[in-house]
């Protein structure tokens, strides 16, 4: 079973679960006893939750790490946890805000950029988590980090007294949209909390291909199931085929020189001549030539 079911899942969470919550579901539905998640959604988000089943949780760390959302920011309303799951901090109407103003103002938060986490997020401090720390009632000073956002696209405006705006966000790994809506409201001078979420990519699956926890369990019930593979997950990784017997040495844990191959990215997709994936491999430098070093070897 757990051979048979190695590969990944394209998950569609459900608002109020956790990231935790789906993997012990999944792990329950398919019989598995090692299943893990990239990239952590809030339990108020839904959205892709790329799940690795089997073997492929030793992948997850190539995966891609970008990803992109659907998010709406409420004005006008400030939470602890920068979301509506905290408690209300500040509660001012904005009524006058304007979606002209919003335009203008998101700009700032388009590159590469400095952002702080919130305070109820996993992020650790002194080998703690800071939500760990905030539910203890510690005020800790939060580091700032750099992230990248690609891109921010107005997509709905609500006017009223806490008027709201719907975004569609493309970002790099370890970007907070909670803190986006958060410095957004502070720039625009009214306060801000993130009201909804969507991830609708992430580590290369998409939202439209997502199954729901009620599709995969029907699918888990008629034994239908079938796991996205290694190598559509790790597709957007430069790809290399070994020959016998420089496939087998590989496999066996070897530094090789394949002559006439030369590296064509850091990391690599390795496949045998038949087409098999082999696993990961690292280019390393060589006395003569750059030798290919396995990195995770799935055969």
């Amino acid at each position: 079973m757990e051979t048979s079911r190695f590969g990944f899942l394209n998950l569609h969470k459900p608002q109020g679960w956790t990231s935790h919550d789906c993997v012990a579901k999944v792990r329950r539905l398919l019989a598995l006893k090692k299943v893990g998640h990239g990239g952590t959604l809030d339990p108020m988000a839904t959205g892709v939750l790329p799940i690795a089943l089997g073997k492929a949780t030793r992948l997850i760390q190539y995966l891609q790490s970008d990803k992109a959302y659907n998010a709406t920011v409420r004005f006008g309303v400030r939470t602890t946890t920068d979301d509506l799951e905290g408690e209300v901090i500040a509660s001012h109407p904005a009524p006058q805000l304007t979606i002209e103003a919003v335009r203008s103002a998101i700009p700032q938060f388009v590159g590469e950029i400095e952002q702080i986490p919130p305070k109820y997020s996993a992020i650790q401090v002194d080998g703690k988590r800071l939500y760990d720390l905030a539910r203890a009632g510690k005020d800790v000073n939060v580091p700032s980090r750099q992230v990248v956002v690609y891109s921010i696209e107005v997509l709905d405006w609500r006017t009223g007294e806490f008027p709201e705006v719907d975004l569609a966000i493309a970002c790099g790994g370890g970007t907070y949209i909670r803190s986006i809506a958060r410095d957004l409201g502070e720039v625009l001078g009214t306060g801000a909390t993130l009201a909804k979420l969507v991830r609708t990519q992430s580590s290369g699956f998409s939202i439209e291909d997502s199954c729901s926890i009620e599709e995969l369990s029907d699918l888990a019930q008629r034994g239908e199931f079938q796991p996205i593979s290694s190598e559509t997950a790790l597709r957007h990784l430069p790809s290399l085929v070994l020959p016998d017997p420089l496939a087998q040495r590989w496999c066996h844990g070897q530094r090789i020189k394949p002559d006439g191959l030369q590296p064509n990215g850091e990391i690599v997709s390795v496949f045998d001549d038949s087409g098999r994936f082999l696993g990961v491999g690292m280019w390393q430098p060589g006395k003569s030539q750059p030798q290919l070093a396995p990195k995770m070897v799935f055969q």
